[in-house]
């Protein structure tokens, strides 16, 4: 039997389809464009190739082509009974993570890896601050996913892949001199690779050092086509570091350029998600408010986004629709996602309608209703899912809210419980707090 890039068996006999089956896998892996065409090669020369279905359910999922991804995920389930236990599995896997059964599919993917560890697209889909794991709403999983690849390390060894995603698990752990190690070597290794510049970005902002990640992305992405999945995404981390560094003009013309609708490479949650951080967080940082951008979100919500899925994506829309004052939407989704929550169908549960409240009293002008229903929130940022940069914004939020309450000595003591190391704050008003 013939194998993939990471030696796992392929139920296949033809090295046509295996190699267009890796083409289309390392692609995957790295976000560089083609790798739908890569898997439709692989089921030219083999039809009955399911794990080539499944890859391209995973890209097209990721891309937000949800109709598209679930009919391939259809096509690899129709031929699982075919395949090997390890190929059947992997599928398994996919059809929990896709049809939203977030704790079975995490505990298929434990169940799995204690077999066959080094099956990369599987770790890719859980173990990233956007997967599987970071979207499961659970206080400490940022830990949980650091230890799962601590625990698969010795199996990967000096590959590029897997030091680029353990990078970013670490840094967002906390454990930064190990994750700079890691992030380093991946990029020394190969540079095209997108979650390489998605781990540096991450390793730069969490160890305070926006300049060295600026410089770098800003060099990286010159040579990352447009059309690649993280193009906007990683731009968004760009304009954060100019953002941060008084860069305002360059901050916005990136934003013009990568990050708005138009032009963003992303699925609709990601569109959603950056291109509303970067307004809300360039308001707290002091700059106008761009009132045509905020109507462009809420109306692409609206459209693309019409009922609660990923809590970050979620968190995104309800602050376009309270900049917008489009109440009835607010109140219609945080009560949609309070269903689902006593239902057990929102992995955060309660907490994203509670942290919504705070979040349109802000908007209000009601900074003490802000304070009293985003403080006690504190700490419980990882049911979220996303990274702990992108966790800032509500943390910024609260110490705004602060700051515009002449309350500073509750800035100060928030402030002071920072994590340390990270990146500075942008949000104006707080150099009265020095």
């Amino acid at each position: 039997m013939l194998k993939d890039r990471y030696d796992l068996p392929l139920s296949t006999r033809s090295a046509a389809a295996r190699d267009a089956y890796v083409a289309g896998y390392d692609l995957a892996l790295t976000l560089y464009p083609g790798a739908v065409e890569a898997f439709d090669q692989a089921l030219a020369a083999d039809p009955g190739l399911a794990m080539a279905h499944a890859g391209k359910a995973q890209v097209l999922m990721r891309e937000g082509k949800a109709a598209a991804g679930r009919a391939a995920m259809t096509a690899a389930k129709d031929m699982a009974a075919t395949v090997s236990a390890r190929e059947a599995g992997h599928i398994r896997f996919f059809d929990l993570a896709f049809s939203g059964q977030t704790d079975a599919a995490i505990a298929t993917l434990r169940d799995h890896v204690k077999d066959w560890p080094r099956d990369a697209l599987m770790l890719a889909t859980a173990a990233n601050p956007n997967g599987l794991i970071g979207g499961s709403g659970r206080i400490g999983q940022k830990r949980m996913a650091a230890e799962l690849l601590d625990s698969l390390a010795p199996h990967f060894g000096d590959d590029y892949w897997f030091l680029s995603y353990h990078a970013t698990a670490l840094s967002e752990d906390g454990r930064l001199a190990e994750a700079r190690k890691a992030i380093t070597r991946s990029v020394e290794l190969n540079r095209r690779n997108a979650h390489a510049a998605h781990g540096f970005a991450h390793v730069s902002y969490e160890s305070g050092d926006p300049d060295t990640g600026r410089e770098f992305l800003a060099s990286w992405l010159q040579t990352y086509p447009r059309e690649g999945s993280f193009h906007g995404h990683l731009s968004w981390h760009l304009a954060l570091f100019q953002l941060g560094a008084g860069q305002w003009d360059e901050a916005m013309r990136r934003f013009q350029e990568t990050i708005t609708l138009d032009q963003h490479s992303g699925g609709p949650p990601q569109k959603m998600t950056d291109g509303t951080a970067f307004l809300w967080r360039s308001e707290l940082a002091g700059h106008p408010r761009d009132e045509a951008a905020w109507r462009a979100m809420h109306d692409f919500a609206a459209a693309n986004l019409p009922r609660p899925g990923p809590g970050l994506a979620d968190l995104h829309v309800i602050l376009s629709q309270a900049v917008m004052r489009d109440d009835a939407a607010l109140e219609a989704r945080t009560a949609q996602m309070a269903e689902m929550a006593q239902q057990g169908r929102y992995p955060s549960g309660p907490y994203i309608p509670e942290l919504s409240r705070g979040f349109v009293a802000f908007e209000r002008g009601d900074y003490a209703s802000a304070i009293a229903a985003l403080a006690p929130l504190s700490g419980q940022n990882e049911r979220i899912g996303g990274s702990r940069a992108q966790h800032d914004l509500i943390d910024f939020t609260l110490l705004k809210a602060y700051l515009n309450a002449g309350r500073l000595e509750e800035a100060r003591a928030f402030l002071a419980s920072r994590r340390p190391g990270a990146t500075g704050v942008p949000v104006a008003g707080v150099a009265a707090l020095h």
